[in-house]
């Protein structure tokens, strides 16, 4: 019997445009990609899911990638540098479920989440969002309502203060459930 990991993801990193240059071949978290690459210009993934990030160590702005090539991706996606480091994202088999708060230190209104809110003042009244709990899944949170602006990947954990984590005068209106649609 052959068995084969769901929660197996490949990506391969390319120095320039259009799959040229020197590549790197990723299939896990990677902090530092500047020991395998003097930049990055495009991209295939060739399953998984994963998040990309513009600094080292899972820092700055964040790319939500799924299956595909991505040959010039710093036009598509308005990044102004390249991408430094990865994570594979997991995909989740099983319910979704997230509470959010108003404040931060679970602080204020609460609301808990089962599916993807395209705007939280809508549908919570809620006009700000400073923590969250992700008890199940994984999850994309988007500073603009109709999962629009800058992301932020949430997997399962106690998030306690955004503005703790680098995200200060980022608000997030919109969440979305990372399922297996890659």
């Amino acid at each position: 019997w052959e068995t084969t990991d769901v929660n197996m993801g490949k990506i391969i990193f390319y120095e320039e445009k259009n799959f040229q240059g020197r590549s790197y071949e990723c299939m896990s978290d990677c902090s530092d990609m500047s020991s395998y690459l003097n930049r990055c210009q495009s991209c295939r993934v060739e399953s998984g899911c994963f998040m990309v990030y513009d600094r080292t160590n899972y820092m700055g702005n964040q790319y939500f990638m799924r299956r595909g090539e991505y040959s010039d991706y710093m036009s598509m996606m308005g990044m102004s540098g390249s991408i430094r480091s990865c994570r594979m994202i997991p995909m989740h088999r099983g319910q979704y479920r997230m509470k959010i708060y108003e404040r931060e230190n679970f602080g204020g209104q609460s609301h808990e989440m089962m599916d993807d809110c395209d705007n939280i003042m809508d549908r919570y009244r809620m006009n700000d969002c400073q923590s969250c709990h992700v008890m199940d899944g994984h999850w994309l949170m988007y500073e603009q309502p109709q999962f629009r602006g800058k992301m932020m990947y949430m997997r399962p954990g106690e998030y306690r203060s955004f503005r703790d984590m680098g995200m200060s005068g980022m608000r997030f209106m919109s969440m979305r459930r990372i399922t297996d649609m890659c």
